[in-house]
């Protein structure tokens, strides 16, 4: 129904900075909800941000707040995700995901997209 694909996922230094990209297929983009979450090798999958359907409304994790920025392009059918200041334990697979209403359950979830940050 609704596909997801992330990019914008690679290497970068601690402190250093990327900029993440889902793009999504379907016809309804503004009606959806997005997040991000990540997973780290070993742990559980951990909310990171998520924005409302017209970009409204923004909900950042504690950890991130300040440093990460989500945003959409609704024009563009693309969700991003800023990331300055990356530290390394925030290595991990990044994930797009899709909500029907904002801040409920996601229904929909991308491939991912890996983010390695060396120390």
């Amino acid at each position: 129904q609704v596909q997801l694909v992330e990019s914008g996922g690679g290497l970068v230094q601690a402190g250093g900075s990327l900029r993440l990209s889902c793009a999504a297929s379907v016809r309804t983009f503004s009606s959806y909800a997005l997040g991000w979450f990540r997973q780290a090798p070993g742990k559980e999958r951990e909310f990171v941000a998520a924005i409302s359907g017209n970009g409204g409304s923004t909900n950042y994790a504690g950890s991130v707040k300040g440093r990460f920025t989500i945003s959409r392009d609704n024009t563009k059918n693309t969700v991003y995700l800023q990331m300055n200041n990356l530290r390394p334990e925030e290595t991990a697979v990044y994930y797009c995901a899709a909500s029907k209403r904002f801040l409920t359950a996601y229904d929909y979830w991308g491939q991912g997209t890996q983010v390695t940050v060396s120390s």
